[in-house]
């Protein structure tokens, strides 16, 4: 999200239809709804556009302005951020339930913030005069409230006409260097949004020891002087059998989603925990996608150390990663911070990799060496001739060996091959595929 982009806040109180809303003008499902209220818990962002003017949607958790209950409060903190960082701000109140106490106790923190409000009075679901209930919203002082649909979507083009009028002017940005999207991804509870807050600096996404905090795929869009990253915080992957309730089953969707949008995804383990069946799952996800992958342990600061610690510990998850050697492994604290530069430029170095395309001509140097140095596999007689090879395509490095038998290439000559080109090229955090074709096939 560059900086210069106008940034419009969606609040309310639970329950109203945020994040429907949210979804209908930005014309995709990105928010998680259901009838549960607090189901959207931090802040989400989307891009919008409307008669030519670009800007970032926020959705935010419903505001309980009196809880001391520790996730809503800690919603309140997520929603007055976003009201802060606005330009613009889409107040939500509910048709349905009319005007209630807190809607009024909302009104006077968004005067008080001193943005542009722009009163949104949703659930008007008929075409036609707004039903009578309507006008009460004209007691809470914030101007012309403007009747909206947010399922039918009607009235959605008079709320983003109002909208744009308070909009400030674009500033021209400036989009050198590619972004690079980075997928947070683990169990529940491994810190995958402590670690995006610290990088952050700032309490962007809602930490606790609850499991199952984070819902929805979060984006956080940052800069320094590795690059631009695009972070997305994922919710906790479980097993399909301990998923129960549909929210969750929604977020394990998002989670996955996720990983199909990323370049790199990042896997982060509990070193206080250490390795599970469910750790290698998550990592499966992100390995059969073709995406790059960085094994990151969390929570480093926690184990009690000696000189051969981390060496038995990274001995260990080479073997429990196996199935995906090519992965780099580092040990973090996204609590004190430790190492955390030094993720960034592997996460550099793995994009790099998993993009890269190497010409047809030095690929068949690197095979003609490689044949030399081992023969192919025979058969009853015939010997594996590999006549040449190709990359068909990146992300990841897709090869394809033109050979006079695929029945000969034997896994294990594959699997040779593949290492002597991570060798020569530096291949490293990306899985490398390989496609045999026979002479004559199509």
């Amino acid at each position: 999200m560059p900086v210069s982009k106008p940034v419009v806040a969606i609040v309310g109180r639970p329950n109203v239809g945020k994040s429907t809303l949210f979804n209908k003008l930005i014309g995709q499902r990105l928010s998680i709804v259901d009838d549960t209220p607090g189901v959207t818990r931090d802040r989400i962002y989307g891009d919008c556009e409307w008669s030519g003017h670009h800007f970032s949607l926020v959705d935010t958790g419903g505001i309980e302005p009196n809880t001391d209950d520790i996730i809503l409060s800690q919603m309140r903190m997520q929603a007055q951020l976003a009201i802060d960082a606005a330009d613009v701000i889409v107040f939500v109140t509910d048709v349905r339930t009319g005007l209630v106490a807190s809607d009024s106790d909302i009104a006077s923190m968004l005067q008080k913030s001193g943005r542009p409000v722009v009163l949104c009075v949703n659930k008007c679901d008929t075409i036609g005069a707004p039903p009578a209930e309507f006008y009460e919203f004209y007691n809470l002082g914030l101007g012309d409230p403007i009747a909206v649909s947010s399922v039918h979507g009607l009235g959605s083009g008079d709320l983003l006409d109002a909208i744009v009028q308070h909009l400030p002017q674009e500033e021209e940005t400036d989009t050198d260097g590619e972004l690079i999207r980075v997928a947070i991804i683990g169990k529940p509870n491994v810190g995958k949004s402590s670690l995006v807050n610290k990088i952050c600096g700032e309490q962007r996404c809602i930490v606790s020891d609850i499991a199952g905090t984070t819902r929805d795929a979060i984006d956080t869009t940052i800069e320094n002087e590795y690059g631009r990253f695009t972070l997305i915080d994922t919710a906790g992957l479980r097993r399909k059998n301990k998923v129960e309730e549909s929210i969750e089953r929604y977020s394990n969707l998002r989670a996955q989603m996720a990983i199909e949008r990323a370049d790199v995804c990042v896997i982060m383990i509990d070193a206080s925990v250490g390795f599970t069946d469910q750790d290698s799952k998550v990592a499966g996800l992100a390995h059969e996608a073709g995406k790059g992958c960085i094994i990151v342990v969390n929570k480093w600061d926690m184990v009690e150390k000696d000189d051969h610690t981390m060496i038995e510990a990274r001995k260990s998850l080479e073997k429990d990663f196996s199935f995906m050697s090519y992965a780099p492994i580092i040990f973090i604290s996204a609590k004190t911070g430790q190492r955390i530069d030094r993720l960034f430029e592997l996460i550099k170095h793995v994009a790099n990799s998993n993009s890269m395309r190497i010409s047809t001509g030095m690929l068949n140097d690197v095979l003609a060496q490689a044949v030399a140095r081992v023969q192919p596999p025979t058969d009853k007689g015939r010997r594996l001739k590999i006549y040449y090879m190709t990359q068909a395509s990146v992300k990841p490095p897709t090869f394809v060996c033109f050979v006079n038998s695929a029945d000969l290439f034997h896994y294990s000559y594959q699997r040779y091959l593949e290492n002597r080109i991570r060798e020569t090229f530096g291949l490293e955090g990306t899985p490398v595929r390989m496609i045999v074709r026979e002479r004559g096939d199509k």
